[in-house]
């Protein structure tokens, strides 16, 4: 009896292991720094670079479930002060319509893809609080690249290309 147990709990193991894909979770797919690559907006047919030519930003997601976003565009002039708080209405303008930083946590399905994430902090305060969806936001894997798309309040459409940092 107690060689039938074996053979049965053996039988077991060796299912779990070929086959332990089966039963457990994909991997999170987005898991790493990313660097955007380029990104692009489009309004009425109308397409421009949303942080220049050559953007600057790393969006981080973490095995926690939390991500961290900063995109700049590198062109945003430097302020004449070196106080962080002391610049001009010009300048603070700029550097607002020219960056954007945001934090909070995100969501993975079975297959371990976006399903949705919310901001908890943001250079910009109407996002804090927010909740994103994929029918509000895509993250879209395909290896060491990511394409972001999501449509402003505006109806205009942001399309952002990542690539994963090694």
């Amino acid at each position: 009896m107690n060689l039938k147990r074996m053979l049965l709990a053996l039988s077991a193991l060796v299912a779990l292991v070929l086959h332990g894909g089966a039963f457990a979770e994909k991997r999170n797919v987005l898991v790493g720094t990313w660097q955007m690559v380029e990104a692009t907006l489009e309004r009425e047919g109308v397409r421009s670079e949303a942080y220049g030519p050559r953007p600057h930003g790393w969006l981080v997601f973490t095995e926690e479930l939390t991500f961290v976003e900063v995109l700049t565009d590198p062109r945003v002039p430097k302020f004449k002060s070196a106080v962080r708080g002391e610049g001009t209405d010009d300048e603070n303008r700029a550097a607002m319509a020219g960056s954007i930083g945001f934090f909070g946590r995100y969501t993975v399905d079975e297959n371990g893809e976006f399903a949705g994430n919310t901001v908890e902090g943001s250079t910009f305060p109407n996002w804090v609080g927010a909740t994103r969806t994929r029918d509000d936001l895509t993250l879209d894997v395909d290896g060491d690249r990511m394409a972001e798309d999501f449509q402003r309040p505006d109806g205009t459409r942001v399309h952002i290309v990542w690539t994963r940092v090694k």
